[in-house]
C-alpha cells in the first residue's frame, strides 16, 4: 500500500508563515494535476502543514486553491481509496484526524481529507461535520459524496447540498460547479448536475455574471446553455457573446441565436456586423442568415473567403445572382491582387486545365498564396516535383512545410541526395522537411535520419 512505502513523514513545521505554507500549497496542486501518486502524497503533507497550524482561515484558504484544481480534487478522491486507511496517525486523516472529527474539532482540511476516507462511516461523519459547519471551500469534497457508492453517505451529502444550493446560490454554487460538471457522466453522477441546473434557473442575474466570468472552461458553457434556453440572453447580449467570448462553442451558438432572431425580425445591419468577424463560424452563420433574407449579392462577395464552407455558400449565391463563380476565381488569380481563398476556391470548383494559371503563383511574393497555391495543385492533382523542390528551401515554413507534405507520395521521384541536403541545412523548417522525405522511405534511411535529428539544436 501506499502509505507502507513512505517513511516517517516529516512532521509540518507550524512556525511557516501562512504566505509561504499557501506557496507549498499552490506548488504540490499543480505537480498533483500531472504526476503520479507521490506529487499527491505531497500534496497531502503540504495539507498537513496548513491543518496543523489550527489556522482556520488558513485551512480555508489552502482549500480554495486544491478547489481551482477539480481534476487533482478528483485524483486525490481515488489515490485515497487505495492508500489511506494505513495513513500515520499524525496525518489529517489518520487516528487524531479521526479523533478531532468525532469530538466535532476538525479543522476544514481535516473534514475534507476525512471525507475522502476509504471507511463509509468515517465519510459520513465527515459529510455531517460539513453541513453542520459548510463553507464554500468544502462544497468539491460535498459534491463528490454525492455520488458515494455507500447509500447512508449519498443520501446525506444529497440532501445537504441541495439545501445549501437552495438557500445560498451566490455563495455555494461557483465552487460546487466545476466538480459537479466533472463526475456528471459518472454513475450516481447526474443528482448534483441537476441539483446546480435548478440552483442557475433560480439564480438572479448577480450570480449568474460572477458564474459566466469563471475561468472553468466547462463552467462557462453550463451556464450559457440554462441561459440560452431560459431565453434570458437579449439579442444584444447574444451579439456581444458571439464577437467577443474566447470560447468556439459559446460563440457559435450565440451567433447562432442571435443570427435566428435577426432573420425572425429582419434585423440586416448586425448580420452585416456578424458577417465581418474575423471568426469563420460567426461569419458562417451571419452570411446564412443574409442570404435567407436574399441578400445574395452582399454573399457572392465572399467567395474568396478563407474558410471553404463560406466559400461554398458564397458559390451558391453567386449563382442566384447570375454570377459564374469559376469565372470570378480565374479573373482574380490572373489579376494583380490574387487572393488565398481565391486560389483554394479555384482549386475546388475547376480542372486540371486551370493548373496552368495557379503556377505561377508559386512564385508570388506572399507566401500565403504560395502556400495556398501548392494546396490547390495538389487538390487538381497536377503537383509535378521540379516546380516544388525549390520549395523545399523557401525562405517561409508554411511555405516549406506544404511542399515536403505535397512531395511525400512522390518521394522516389526526389533526387537521392535532396533529403539529406535538406536535413543539413541551417534552416530548422528545411531540416524538418527532409526528415518528412526521409522517413517514408527504408527503415535504414529513417534511422539514420532519427539519429542526426535526435542531436539536432531546434526542440522542434
Amino acid at each position: 500500500m501506499i502509505w507502507k512505502r513512505r517513511q516517517q513523514p516529516r512532521p509540518a513545521d507550524t512556525t511557516e508563515k501562512p504566505t509561504s505554507l499557501l506557496a507549498v500549497v499552490a506548488a504540490a496542486t499543480s505537480a498533483a494535476g500531472a504526476q503520479g501518486w507521490q506529487a499527491l502524497d505531497q500534496l497531502i503533507d503540504a495539507l498537513a502543514g496548513c491543518a496543523a497550524t489550527s489556522d482556520a482561515d488558513l485551512g480555508r484558504s489552502a482549500l480554495a486553491l486544491l478547489g481551482s484544481a477539480p481534476r487533482t480534487v478528483l485524483r486525490l478522491d481515488e489515490h485515497a481509496r487505495r492508500g489511506w486507511p494505513y495513513a500515520p496517525p499524525s496525518s489529517p486523516h489518520g487516528g487524531q484526524g479521526m479523533q478531532r472529527l468525532a469530538q466535532g474539532l476538525a479543522s476544514p482540511i481535516a473534514l475534507a481529507i476525512t471525507s475522502l476516507h476509504g471507511d463509509g462511516r468515517v465519510r459520513e461523519r465527515a459529510v455531517k461535520a460539513m453541513l453542520a459547519a459548510p463553507s464554500p471551500e468544502l462544497m468539491p469534497f460535498l459534491v463528490l459524496r454525492t455520488s458515494d457508492w455507500v447509500r447512508q453517505v449519498r443520501d446525506r451529502a444529497r440532501a445537504g447540498l441541495a439545501l445549501l444550493l437552495a438557500e445560498n446560490p451566490a455563495g455555494y454554487l461557483p465552487a460546487a460547479l466545476p466538480v459537479t460538471l466533472l463526475i456528471a457522466a459518472r454513475d450516481r453522477g447526474g443528482f448534483a448536475r441537476t441539483q446546480a441546473l435548478a440552483a442557475i434557473i433560480t439564480a438572479p442575474d448577480r450570480v449568474l455574471a460572477s458564474l459566466v466570468a469563471s475561468p472553468d472552461r466547462r463552467v462557462r458553457q453550463f451556464v450559457f446553455d440554462a441561459r440560452l434556453a431560459q431565453r434570458r440572453l437579449r439579442f444584444a447580449d447574444l451579439v456581444i457573446i458571439a464577437t467577443t467570448d474566447p470560447d468556439v462553442r459559446i460563440r457559435s451558438h450565440a451567433a447562432e441565436a442571435a443570427c435566428r432572431e435577426a432573420v425572425w425580425t429582419r434585423r440586416v445591419e448586425p448580420l452585416r456586423r456578424l458577417g465581418r468577424h474575423r471568426r469563420p463560424e460567426v461569419r458562417t452563420v451571419a452570411l446564412t442568415a443574409l442570404s435567407r433574407l436574399g441578400h445574395d449579392t452582399e454573399v457572392t462577395a465572399h467567395l474568396d473567403d478563407d474558410n471553404g464552407l463560406i466559400r461554398a455558400l458564397a458559390r451558391q449565391c453567386a449563382r442566384q445572382v447570375g454570377t459564374d463563380p469559376l469565372v470570378a476565381y480565374r479573373a482574380s488569380v490572373t489579376g494583380p491582387e490574387p487572393t488565398p481563398g481565391a486560389v483554394a476556391g479555384l482549386a475546388e470548383i475547376g480542372s486540371p486545365a486551370d493548373a496552368s494559371l495557379l503556377r505561377p503563383l508559386l512564385t508570388h511574393p506572399q507566401a500565403t498564396i504560395r502556400a495556398a497555391t501548392i494546396r490547390g495543385l495538389v487538390r487538381l492533382d497536377t503537383i509535378t516535383p521540379d516546380c516544388l523542390i525549390p520549395l523545399l528551401r523557401d525562405p517561409s515554413p508554411s511555405v516549406v512545410r506544404e511542399a515536403a507534405t505535397a512531395l511525400r507520395p512522390s518521394h522516389r521521384q526526389l533526387p537521392d541526395q535532396l533529403a539529406w541536403e535538406l536535413l543539413a541545412e541551417p534552416s530548422g523548417a528545411c531540416r524538418r522537411a527532409g526528415y518528412r522525405l526521409v522517413r517514408p522511405r527504408d527503415p535504414h534511411s529513417w534511422l539514420r535520419a532519427a539519429l542526426l535529428q535526435a542531436r539536432d539544436p531546434d526542440p522542434d
